[in-house]
């Protein structure tokens, strides 16, 4: 296991009806690639060895003991293997058929799966042939290949890297699927062994199925359908594979291939057995099942030689920002959850003016489109709203004009204030150098900022809207009852890569063409706090992912720090995936760089925890939050040692 990664696969390989012999071979052939590609375990369709479509020939003898035989070839095989190979063979057992799944490894089987659920419905006829596993006593054995064989529906497999369980096609259909109970009692990833037919839309559902199955079960999970050479006398068999993570697909076979598919990918367990950690109604069901339920068999597989890891998944560089029209749809619902949770405190508060400071950067378009939002679905006027700018010594021409310019084109009442006369008169009165452009220069002009906000809002009998995004409030990237606080902040949940969005899906979706040009320029300005005074072209001087780094690799930090708890080392692999030359990041980073905002990544993190520990109420709009209320409560006198040692021997 590579920082949690088991590398799996589904083989489709090509089957001759009723042929075990030639099928065993296509199977080995796949088996010896995945090998050499560091798979570890590796399934194939239902009744692989013998096909699906054989009907009435299941009756006859000669093909149960080709299928033997053919299994015993495949364990003669598999003795100087390491890869663990799920097949599907029909076995006898005390006069009756079973549909079951062999588990093989190192010329062993190491327990067989009788198939649960018997479709024998429309095309499906299984009953014809073959008996449920459900009649079989827990502690059963058959006597196969030579050798006694555990016999069960409740087994699971122990690798030195995960649990894992197996059932088969028509379970997963299921009302409650053998896989709800193989995971509660242990199981970290399912393997499927499928023959499941071809029709208009049935894929659409059958995706569907397996996401959810994956999410509800916390668990990878893996599914081989069968393929080309099936018989197509009256359906047809399209060789459906996937490699499916806790509701997402990873991975997927091309469909209706006449060749061979070798599927492969790795399933982050230890994500999994984080969010299971985590999840107490996981934990608690799976208190309940294992109470409740008949003994469950866990047999363990011989040890796997470590070998090179090939990473073949794609990592997503941008975590909170989905793409296409997942991305519209993702804007809608967070505008949405931001409107509604500001309008519901001005209906508990009796507010009916709101106080938003603007500076014609990102943060403070988008509370301001909020407000505006807000106020027309209460059916306010947009003059409630009070938009002040205060121009200070860092203002730069561009985004001063942006903010009077939005201001006018939505509505709202506008109110300019310098703060630049004042902050001096603060620098004399404490004796600071007004040249000396220290924190004490920045952080008092955002001081002198709130306390405007703070006492219009007292003036009107309104409420300051706070700006701040879910990113600064992890690097602490605002001033301490400076821009830090607010009556209710309307941003604090949404991630800087993602306000971007917001911004531009307003722009296109719900405003006029002059709102729409000032909007798009708000996107194109460099994000600043403008606390330090412009160059000599008039042009911000103070950039800051200059300061604190790209904001990119701090949310995709974020993003796995606080979603999955992975440690640094992970998450420098991951981000190496992400943003490495081979990543699928529109900006590479070299190592360096990674490990180097890592770090500070971390830093930032733990030594601003105490701005979060006071943070102003404000809506949770995704899986991540910093709310000391809600998500994340941390002590803010916490060691970053541990952490920061292992960023430093990267």
């Amino acid at each position: 296991m590579h920082y949690g990664f088991v590398k799996v696969a589904a083989g489709v390989p090509e089957v001759r009806v009723a042929d075990p012999r030639w099928n065993v071979e296509r199977i080995e052939s796949l088996a010896i690639q995945a090998e050499g590609r560091g798979v570890e375990v590796i399934v194939f369709p239902e009744l692989s060895l013998t096909g699906y479509t054989c009907g009435d020939l299941f009756a006859q003898q000669l093909l149960i003991d080709e299928a033997e035989a053919a299994l015993i070839h495949l364990m003669n095989f598999s003795r100087s293997l390491d890869i663990i190979c799920i097949v599907g063979l029909p076995v006898a057992y005390g006069g009756s058929l079973l549909n079951c799944a062999a588990v093989v490894q190192k010329g062993r089987i190491l327990g067989l799966v009788p198939k649960t659920y018997l479709p024998n419905y429309k095309e499906f006829y299984e009953m014809r042939w073959f008996t449920s596993g459900a009649s079989i006593q827990q502690d059963a054995q058959v006597w196969i290949c030579g050798q006694q064989t555990r016999l069960s529906t409740s087994l699971l497999f122990h690798t030195p890297t995960c649990t894992f369980g197996v059932e088969i096609c028509e379970d997963l259909w299921a009302t409650i699927p053998p896989s709800s109970r193989h995971t509660l009692c242990g199981a970290e990833i399912m393997f499927n062994l499928s023959a499941d037919n071809d029709l208009v839309g049935k894929e659409t559902y059958l995706r569907s199925l397996l996401q959810q199955q994956s999410a509800r079960c916390i668990a990878g999970y893996v599914y081989a359908g069968c393929g080309f050479g099936e018989s197509t006398q009256d359906v047809v068999f399209g060789g459906k594979a996937y490699v499916v993570e806790y509701g997402t697909i990873v991975a997927e076979a091309r469909r209706h291939s006449i060749e061979p598919q070798i599927l492969e990918s790795e399933i982050d367990v230890e994500r999994l057995r984080a969010e299971r950690r985590v999840n107490t109604t996981f934990t608690a069901c799976a208190g309940r099942e294992v109470a409740s339920t008949a003994h469950y068999d866990t047999i363990d597989t011989a040890l796997i030689t470590p070998r090179d890891f090939q990473f073949t998944r794609s990592i997503n560089p941008h975590p909170f920002v989905p793409t296409g029209r997942h991305l519209d749809e993702r804007c809608e619902e967070i505008f949405a959850i931001q409107t509604e949770g500001l309008a519901k405190r001005l209906r508990h508060t009796g507010c009916k003016t709101l106080v938003v400071g603007i500076s014609g950067g990102l943060d403070s378009t988008l509370a301001l489109l909020v407000a505006v939002k807000t106020l027309d679905l209460l059916n306010l006027p947009r003059k409630g709203i009070v938009g002040i700018t205060m121009p200070g010594f860092g203002t730069t021409g561009r985004t001063y004009n942006n903010a009077l310019q939005l201001m006018r084109s939505l509505g709202v009442t506008i109110r300019e204030i310098s703060i630049a006369q004042a902050v001096e008169q603060h620098f004399e009165d404490i004796g600071h150098d007004p040249a000396d452009h220290d924190i004490t220069y920045e952080n008092s002009q955002a001081r002198e900022r709130t306390q405007i906000l703070m006492d219009v809002a007292n003036q009107v009998n309104g409420m300051v809207v706070g700006t701040g995004d879910l990113s600064e409030l992890a690097l602490g990237w605002c001033t301490y009852n400076g821009d830090h606080m607010s009556m209710y902040g309307v941003n604090t949940g949404v991630p800087k890569t993602l306000v971007q969005h917001l911004v531009r899906w307003v722009a296109m979706q719900q405003t006029d063409e002059r709102t729409r040009d000032t909007l798009l320029d708000i996107i194109d300005t460099p994000i600043s706090p403008e606390l330090i005074p412009a160059n000599e072209h008039g042009e911000i001087q103070q950039k800051t992912e200059d300061i604190v780094g790209p904001y990119e690799l701090h949310d995709f930090f974020l993003y796995h720090v606080l979603r999955w708890g992975y440690r640094p080392s992970k998450i420098y692999f991951l981000a190496q995936q992400a943003f490495g030359l081979k990543g699928a990041g529109a900006t590479s980073y070299d190592d360096e760089a990674i490990k180097h905002w890592l770090t500070n990544f971390y830093r930032r993190f733990f030594s601003q925890q105490f701005k979060r520990s006071c943070l102003p109420d404000g809506p949770k709009v995704g899986t991540v939050s910093l709310s000391p209320r809600g998500d994340w409560r941390m002590p803010s006198d916490a060691s970053r040692e541990a952490w920061i040692a292992e960023c430093e021997a990267l």
